[in-house]
């Protein structure tokens, strides 16, 4: 049973925060949305957690990239961006609207 609970748990951590860009809202028309998870989340994590989040809708395709660091300069101080995880998650079933913007 607690493992149960430990699993629902880590699938709440994946999904970090859907990615909003003009490219994203476009493929929202072909049941596709952005989200950023977490680095180690496998395409079966990712897909439970989708299906946990929003229920009712059954993912259809997970897609993941893997977002590099890349250098970052502001005046005189050079850093570098975090690295990250993106998935590009295709459902069946009734669009998102709290993703759709509508």
């Amino acid at each position: 049973m607690s493992t149960n609970k430990q699993n629902k748990e880590r699938l709440y951590d994946i999904l970090k925060r859907p990615i909003i860009t003009e490219k994203s809202m476009t493929a929202t028309t072909l049941s596709q949305y952005t989200f950023e998870v977490a680095k180690d989340a496998t395409k079966i994590e990712i897909a439970q957690a989708i299906e946990l989040a929003f229920p009712g809708r059954k993912v259809k395709k997970v897609r993941t990239v893997y977002m590099p660091s890349h250098a970052k300069r502001v005046g005189y101080s050079v850093g570098r961006t975090q690295s990250s995880k993106k998935a590009i998650v295709t459902i069946e079933g009734d669009p998102i609207e709290e993703l759709a913007g509508v």
